[in-house]
């Protein structure tokens, strides 16, 4: 028997092991790529070891196009991104809050419009919402981008309000006898209780943002504005030689951010997802 558990174990953790290899492949062919000479990455594609360690593809595509560097890219992607969490956690944590705990009428039906926008694709409304940021005379500014995460997000609505829904009543109910109004049990109740929820929805609000290409493709037209999603396209061009080894460079410290975001808060996404299916 303790033999049969131990082929097994074995056996699962070779699979996976093997699974999990062949999920990170891509991003170690990156990597690898990123320190090979440019003419090189496609020739010698077969081989994750470099015949040598060309750094200065990190330099050269550092340096950007036409005197922009990456520096103006990656900020003008860290304004875009932490701005538009911050609008979508805040907006989104009152909505579901007033999903979950305030009566109000055609609820039910204001929640289904909600869950149906959800069902829709980008593709859909991408020329309707480019029309009206046209007239509003938005385009090629960050508005597009922003401004909308500050009317809520439906799927990070829907995750919050189901956390709330885990909460019992009779702590509203408590702070009610204490004297606190509507306002006073979302900041001082509920919103501390809520934090994996906010966080989790945060982290995901973070590398969607992160790795947001078709948003700035429609709406930027100027390259000093371009986040590094939309930079990394300019390494790409067909009447000219491609500096792989820049491009490759570039796409591994841009993936850096949500590596590093990812593992100091991934508790976090565990905590609120976990703790989210706990009452339907």
């Amino acid at each position: 028997m303790k033999r049969n558990k131990a082929t097994k174990k074995i056996i699962q953790h070779v699979l996976m092991g093997t699974f999990a290899l062949i999920m990170i492949y891509p991003l170690i062919w990156m990597v690898s790529s990123s320190l090979k000479e440019s003419s090189s990455v496609f020739v010698d594609s077969h081989s994750l070891i470099p015949k040598g360690f060309h750094i200065e593809n990190y330099i050269e595509g550092w340096n950007g196009f036409a005197g922009i560097t990456f520096s103006t890219f990656f900020w003008n992607s860290t304004v875009i991104t932490v701005i538009a969490t911050v609008g979508s956690i805040a907006s989104s944590t009152l909505i579901a809050y007033g999903f979950a705990r305030i009566k109000f009428a055609g609820k039910k039906i204001w929640f289904i419009c909600m869950m149906l926008t959800m069902m829709l694709p980008f593709e859909m409304v991408m020329i309707p919402q480019y029309i009206m940021f046209n007239k509003f005379g938005w385009i090629d500014t960050y508005l597009p981008l922003i401004l909308p995460t500050f009317f809520g997000i439906p799927f990070f609505i829907f995750l919050i309000m189901q956390f709330i829904r885990t909460i019992p009543m009779e702590l509203d109910e408590a702070a009610k006898i204490d004297g606190c109004n509507t306002f006073d049990i979302f900041f001082r109740i509920i919103v501390p209780l809520i934090i994996p929820a906010m966080m989790t929805s945060a982290i995901f609000s973070f590398y969607w943002r992160w790795d947001d290409f078709m948003g700035p493709l429609i709406y930027l037209s100027t390259p000093e504005k371009y986040p590094v999603s939309l930079a990394l396209k300019l390494f790409s061009d067909p009447n000219s030689v491609t500096n792989w080894g820049a491009m490759f460079a570039m796409s591994t410290l841009s993936i850096l951010p949500i590596f590093i975001i990812f593992f100091v808060f991934q508790r976090y996404i565990v905590d609120g997802i976990s703790s989210t299916g706990m009452k339907a």
